[in-house]
Parts: structure tokens; C-alpha cells; sequence
């Protein structure tokens, strides 16, 4: 199968729904730039004893968030998002970590929120970082002192891990 994507990646993650991919596309698609719907496939009569889903209904939507390239499977009830897989968003300033913090976080679950990470109302987990958060994390001069501030946050502070570092550094 020859897929096109804008970007030209050849791989993509598949995100598997039991039967909200759409909405949880639409939402997607409205938090971040430079996003779009890129096809929408539906269901026939063929596989609905694998699928269970009526024909017609949307089976898969290809979609982009910032340019890289995603596909949503409304799959069934048969897998479950979870923690082992998230989505890291590097962001350059404060406003672009409270923006999709906020945005991202609306009806998701506040228990699983943590050291920049997060769960939406889909069920899915996000990372909202700042860019430079690898690079602070693994220098030996200041990984253990923004380590430790990291840990008493759900949303990150960009000044307060940039002061730990600098204070680790003097």
C-alpha cells in the first residue's frame, strides 16, 4: 500500500479507539496548528465479523497534528489506551505548555497527571514539555536538581526547572 503524507514520514503512529476516533480527531485536529483530516475510510459489509461495526460507519481517519502524520482506528473495545504509550509535545515558551495543557487536560483524568504528563478525555497520554527538558535531565551538572523540582509538579514550569538548573550550576 502506498500511503502519501505531506511530511514524507514513513512511519506514523495508529491510535486505537473503541469508537470516538472521530471526535477525538475533530478535537485533535482544533488544539493544534498547522492540523488537518487528511482522509476518512469507512466500513463495508467485508470483516464485520473482525469489526463488529455497521457499514458505513468510519472505520479510520488519517490525520496530521503539526505537520506529522497519525491515523485513527475506531477498532472496537477490545484494546485500551495506557500509559505506556504517549505523545511528547516540546514546547518553546510557558504560554505554549498552559495552552495545550489546558486544552488537552478538559475532562481528562486529573489523577494521571504528573511530571508534565497527562491524560485526555479519549484516553490518551500526553507529554507537555519544554524543549530543552532532555537536555536539562541529561547533564550531570544539573539533572538531579531539575529532577527533583520536576517531581513537585503536574504542569511544568519552565522557569522554575531553568532555575534549578542555573542553581546547580553556581
Amino acid at each position: 500500500m502506498n500511503v502519501s503524507t505531506s511530511s514524507g514520514q514513513k512511519i506514523a503512529p495508529c491510535i486505537w479507539f473503541d469508537t470516538q476516533g472521530e471526535e477525538a480527531v475533530a478535537y485533535y485536529v482544533s488544539v493544534f496548528p498547522n492540523s488537518r483530516i487528511t482522509l476518512v475510510s469507512h466500513c463495508t459489509e467485508a470483516g464485520f465479523e473482525h469489526h463488529g461495526r455497521p457499514a458505513g460507519s468510519v472505520m479510520a481517519i488519517g490525520f496530521e497534528l503539526c505537520g506529522q502524520p497519525f491515523t485513527a482506528l475506531n477498532g472496537g473495545p477490545l484494546f485500551k489506551l495506557n500509559e505506556a504509550m504517549s505523545l511528547i509535545i516540546y514546547c518553546d515558551t510557558q504560554e505554549e505548555i498552559d495552552h495545550y495543557w489546558e486544552r488537552l487536560s478538559e475532562g481528562g483524568d486529573p489523577a494521571c497527571q504528573a511530571c508534565g504528563w497527562l491524560k485526555d478525555r479519549f484516553g490518551l497520554s500526553w507529554q507537555v514539555v519544554p524543549g530543552n527538558l532532555l537536555a536539562l535531565v541529561s547533564d550531570p551538572a544539573t539533572s538531579e536538581q531539575v529532577m527533583k523540582e520536576l517531581h513537585t509538579m503536574k504542569k511544568l514550569d519552565i522557569r522554575r526547572l531553568q532555575q534549578a538548573a542555573e542553581s546547580k550550576l553556581i
